[in-house]
């Protein structure tokens, strides 16, 4: 089955950055315009665009509103965004944007009944941000680790009606090491909702691992440093994947 390719457009100080394993501080800079990068994503052939509001993550409110609005403007595929979105009024305010799809990671953690409300008010709109360290569960910028395992959280919310469940290994993400196609499949396996996997795609080698897997549950796949370093094509991406 066809796969969808994410591409990541962390935002760090109104700019498009990648970090390492999640660290603030490890930030490597790869645009001034994020809604330039935005442009260039959609022209690639990509489908959709994964923003994440790295400082509204940590500081658990929206940061960097103005990039994210500029991204907006500057294209017309289906954009999905997370970061420091705590409140149904958030949502809905992002929602009404533009943003097509909200993705609620640390509130999924701390206040699961948010989640459910949201799914209940904007059904087919609300994704679950699953981040894991070691297995279990990080939250408010995986500065924290709780002791919920990630199966746990996903099955939590298996009646809840979210559209995903984006996961995460923080441990491999911006490594360039390799998806965790082990902890990926297992949390697929475990629950209805679709799964999409991110953290560590370093080569086209990574996404056809991912591929051979032909997990039905398994939707799509994030790639932030990989495409920005041109360690994968875009174009060779897209066809792998859409095979």
């Amino acid at each position: 089955m066809p796969l969808t390719l994410y591409p990541a457009i962390d935002l760090k100080d109104g700019q498009c950055v990648r970090l390492r394993r999640g660290e603030m501080a490890d930030a490597t800079v790869y645009s001034d315009s994020p809604a330039d990068q935005a442009r260039a994503w959609q022209a690639a052939g990509c489908a959709w665009l994964h923003v994440v509001d790295l400082n509204g993550a940590f500081a658990g409110r929206p940061v960097n509103a103005a990039a994210v609005r500029a991204i907006l403007d500057a294209v017309t595929i289906p954009v999905e965004l997370g970061g420091g979105i705590r409140d149904l009024a958030g949502i809905e305010a992002w929602l009404e944007a533009g943003v097509t799809r909200v993705i609620l990671g640390s509130a999924a953690a701390r206040d699961p009944a948010l989640v459910r409300a949201a799914c209940r008010r904007f059904p087919g709109r609300i994704a679950v941000g699953i981040d894991a360290r070691d297995g279990y569960v990080a939250i408010e910028g995986w500065a924290e680790t709780s002791t919920m395992t990630a199966a746990d959280l996903g099955l939590a919310f298996e009646d809840a009606g979210a559209a995903a469940i984006i996961f995460t290994d923080i441990g491999r993400d911006g490594m360039l090491s390799g998806l965790n196609l082990e902890q990926t499949a297992a949390l697929a396996g475990r629950v209805s909702t679709p799964v999409v996997a991110s953290g560590g795609v370093g080569r086209l080698a990574d996404l056809a691992a991912l591929k051979a897997l032909a997990h039905p549950n398994i939707e799509g796949v994030i790639v932030g440093r990989a495409l920005y370093d041109g360690r994968v094509d875009p174009a060779a991406a897209l066809a792998l994947l859409a095979a």
